[in-house]
């Protein structure tokens, strides 16, 4: 396993923007230190960097940056020893404390908030839209449903916002069928043009949890243009850390996709970047996962979620702490060159 992965990362070398990890450093080392699940970061027009997770004591917590390795929490105007809800009220649908995997595009000059939350009368993970005029929100959901909700299949869950060429707009997601002891399976349905109500028929893209790495688990689809079409990378396994086990079984895999709708052809049958432990040279990543793909500098890079660790890889704290490298391809398959890493960080802390 270790060697896959450096022929992996080390392979990618020269993707990596200048602060890349040198050969004595590990690997992947977090830009933010703090637990922020399911990171996605927004590029904005002035240059600047803004990051959206998981609820973490609030619904919609946010960070900035200048950078990409320097990471400031967005703290309340009216109180700035208090960190900014970017989502301060919920939709009448939603129960509070289950807002997970957000993400936010820029659709006609507004920004929408997709996002993940109970459904408080069913209690099974939904889909919602919420709109602000800043990308700090507040982001507004009045709704009295979800923007989609697959009851039967379990809920639905990790909403991905796809443009394509055209300008024609495009949502993924997951239905939750583990949950409920079905398969679970990644859908795909074109947006109106506006952003906030769906189009036609949802579509199941062809990508299947029975690969063993998988667990029965497929999650956080991605949808991005390659040098050749199209690709979605996605997560699977279990997101947790059981206390039996010494690393997290989450990864991550791709697969080739014919259209917007898919077909989509996995490429997978072992995950892309995974668990690893090698404290003496390598590091330690536990869980990479619920990745996202954005376009800064003339680069382009992945944003994911490990476990915090020890130095000898070992469990830390319960938190999941904020990853980004360069991304590329390479003959055909996408590669993870080492992480950035803020520039005062010294060979041997942890990460």
């Amino acid at each position: 396993m270790m060697k896959r992965v450096l022929s992996l990362v080390l392979a990618a070398t020269a993707l990596a923007a200048p602060g890349a990890a040198a050969a004595k450093e590990p690997v992947f080392v977090p830009v933010y230190e703090k637990n922020f699940p399911d990171p996605f970061v927004l590029p904005l027009n002035d240059g600047s960097f803004i990051a959206y997770a998981t609820n973490d004591g609030i619904n919609l917590p946010m960070i900035t940056s200048r950078d990409l390795v320097s990471w400031t929490p967005v703290m309340d105007p009216a109180n700035p020893s208090k960190r900014l809800d970017g989502m301060p009220k919920l939709a009448p649908w939603v129960k509070e404390g289950f807002t997970w995997a957000p993400e936010v595009a820029r659709v006609g000059g507004r920004y929408i908030l997709y996002y993940t939350a109970n459904h408080a009368k069913q209690d099974k993970q939904c889909l919602g839209a919420a709109l602000s005029d800043q990308p700090t929100g507040p982001f507004v959901d009045t709704s009295a449903q979800p923007l989609i909700c697959q009851f039967e299949l379990g809920g639905s869950i990790d909403a991905n916002f796809f443009r394509d060429q055209g300008g024609r707009q495009y949502l993924y997601w997951k239905s939750d069928g583990n949950r409920i002891g079905k398969p679970s399976k990644l859908w795909a349905q074109e947006l109106r043009a506006d952003g906030l109500a769906l189009i036609g028929q949802p579509v199941n893209i062809g990508i299947k949890d029975d690969d063993a790495w998988k667990q029965r688990v497929v999650e956080a689809p991605t949808m991005i243009r390659t040098p050749d079409g199209l690709a979605m990378l996605y997560s699977g396994g279990y997101f947790g850390w059981n206390d039996d086990q010494r690393l997290s079984p989450y990864a991550m895999g791709y697969a080739l996709c014919a259209g917007p709708l898919g077909p989509c052809t996995d490429k997978s049958p072992k995950p892309i970047l995974y668990s690893y432990s090698d404290p003496g040279r390598a590091g330690c990543l536990s869980g990479p996962g619920h990745q996202h793909i954005f376009r800064a500098n003339g680069g382009t890079f992945i944003s994911f979620h490990g476990w915090d660790t020890t130095s000898s890889c070992r469990k830390e704290d319960n938190e999941r702490q904020m990853f980004i490298a360069p991304f590329g391809w390479e003959n055909g398959r996408p590669v993870i060159a080492p992480s950035l890493r803020a520039k005062n960080r010294r060979s041997g802390e942890r990460g």
